[in-house]
């Protein structure tokens, strides 16, 4: 039996996350009828969101598709191409032997697998692409809608970015246990890449270094970065400490020896390679990247 083709683009929204939670779908057939669907969780966060436009946009179709199915999050589409397999392997369970988080919606997004043939395609979120957009405007007044708000005018998404690189840092860690996961997003145009690992020896200091590091380290292009974290202390040493801490021979003003030496060395000679600024986010109302980052650092100390 022939496949229906099919192009869904699917989004979340959340806020604040946790909180009242919104997704919505476009589905687009072979002629370029439009459909779309949403719904709203007066409880959620953003990953489930995410994961609940791709289940409720599978379970509406009536036939089995050959679809192609684009997301902006990132946590969906590793999640499904990555970690699954692994996660049924082990009854559900990451590496780290932790129960895996949205199991249910996990659970029924295996079940619709069974009925289609899927390619999972990563789109920049916020970028232009309309359908996206439009997946995103959905899902944002289907969570309005339940605040009783009134959607009165949808933000223009900006733009990619042409001439710079931008990085996006996350961070967790259990200070009981000095277990916790670093993750960044690095985004170019229509490309991105996700970076991340566990460690049970580092500080959430240590971790953002270490995420910086990481991310710089891999780059292809001598393009300008644009860095954006949470941390003050990456912030205002990258920013204002740095200078003085090597025209002391990496002692701070006390004369004591600069804390995590050997990571900021690493860093400036990375920093002087590149043009690197540093973007200090504002933790009440976060860049979707840095959110996701932050929950995909999360899912790498699990054991993804």
């Amino acid at each position: 039996m022939s496949l229906t083709e099919l192009k869904i683009y699917t989004d979340g929204a959340c806020s604040p996350n946790p909180g009242p939670g919104g997704w919505g779908a476009v589905i687009i057939d072979g002629v370029g009828a439009v459909t779309e669907r949403s719904g709203f969780s007066a409880a959620s966060t953003n990953n489930r969101m995410e994961l609940t436009a791709a289940v409720e946009a599978l379970k509406s179709l009536e036939q089995p598709g050959k679809i192609v199915l684009y997301t902006d999050s990132q946590y969906l589409k590793k999640g499904v191409t990555e970690w699954i397999q692994l996660w049924q392997q082990n009854n559900w369970r990451t590496a780290a032997k932790k129960e895996v988080k949205n199991v249910d919606l996990w659970q029924q997004l295996i079940e619709q697998l069974k009925h289609h043939e899927i390619a999972w395609k990563w789109v920049r979120g916020h970028a232009g692409n309309y359908w996206n957009s439009r997946a995103d405007e959905l899902a944002v007044a289907a969570r309005q809608s339940f605040e009783s708000a009134a959607v009165t005018e949808m933000a223009v998404p900006a733009g990619p970015a042409e001439n710079h690189i931008e990085l996006f840092t996350g961070v967790t860690c259990r200070h009981s246990t000095g277990v916790g996961g670093w993750a960044v997003i690095l985004s170019w145009r229509d490309h991105v890449r996700v970076l991340g690992a566990r460690s049970e020896e580092l500080t959430a200091n240590q971790l953002y270094l270490q995420a910086v590091i990481s991310g710089l380290k891999s780059l292809k292009k001598a393009l300008p970065v644009h860095v954006h974290t949470h941390s003050g202390y990456l912030y205002e040493g990258a920013t204002s400490w740095l200078v003085g801490w090597q025209q002391r021979q990496w002692r701070t003003r006390d004369g004591k020896e600069v804390s995590n030496k050997l990571l900021w060395q690493e860093l400036a000679g990375l920093m002087s390679r590149y043009e690197v600024r540093f973007f200090l986010e504002d933790r009440d109302r976060p860049r979707c990247f840095v959110q996701e980052a932050k929950e995909l650092a999360r899912e790498f100390e699990q054991g993804g």
